[in-house]
């Protein structure tokens, strides 16, 4: 028998998911740890095939989140450092097409316009990308991995996960910013944070409170209507003899 589900906590749901966004700029103030846990308790009740449950997560507070910041942005600061680093798993296409290079120019150039960097600014451009690696100063750093050995579905399962850690999050006042910039540096973090061969890095999280005075905080994105995405099939469809 499941719970019963009334229009409060319907409401609390859909309230949780549509006022997630990915923050890129967060306070200093600390995340308890029970907090924390009760955030990846939460989060672990995904689903995934036959409950393999594939999510493992290195969580970095203080000094052990700076020192790992610090590595990787020298690493992508230097230019032969940055070209030696690349990712370890196709997160992107290696050839875009409409829509979904019309939705990432978009989606770039609204932060970069807020945030006042003009198209030919390259260097700022860089030290906006490079906020990922102090994790956008939230007080949280969230470093997921997954053993080798899984395939794709586990892969799908661990995108439930993701989602729910950052639902959770959001239900407790807290936001997140999911974050595959770090997959380029994935053999750095693994010898940083003494990771088993065993295990590949999926992303990286910033959690915290969000800073309600950075304009690029202000950023929505769009997205499509159900009727852009979705189709009803409704009839049954007609066999030819």
């Amino acid at each position: 028998m499941t719970d019963k589900i009334t229009p409060e906590t319907t409401a609390a749901v859909d309230a949780a998911i549509t006022s997630r966004r990915s923050i890129r700029a967060f306070r200093s103030t600390p995340v308890p740890r029970d907090t924390i846990e009760a955030i990846l308790t939460v989060a672990a009740r995904a689903p995934s095939g036959t409950n393999t449950q594939p999510w493992k997560v290195t969580v970095l507070t203080g000094d052990a989140l700076q020192s790992l910041s610090r590595r990787i942005r020298a690493a992508f600061d230097d230019p032969v450092q940055r070209a030696s680093h690349t990712e370890e798993y196709a997160y992107y296409p290696d050839q875009w097409h409409s829509p979904y290079i019309d939705r990432r120019r978009k989606v770039g150039w609204d932060l970069y316009s807020l945030l006042g960097i003009g198209k030919t600014d390259k260097q700022r451009m860089h030290e906006q990308h490079a906020r990922n690696y102090a994790f956008f100063d939230a007080p949280v750093g969230l470093i997921f991995t997954i053993d080798r050995v899984l395939r794709q579905g586990s892969w799908l399962d661990y995108g439930m996960f993701l989602q729910n850690v950052m639902v959770a999050a959001r239900a407790r006042g807290l936001d997140t910013c999911p974050q595959a910039a770090f997959t380029p540096f994935h053999r750095l973090i693994a010898e940083h944070l003494s990771l088993p061969e065993s295990q590949m890095v999926v992303c990286g999280m910033s959690l915290g409170e969000a800073d309600a005075t950075a304009v690029e905080n202000t950023l929505v994105t769009e997205r499509e209507p159900v009727s852009g995405f979705a189709r009803f099939v409704e009839a049954a469809p007609s066999t030819q003899s």
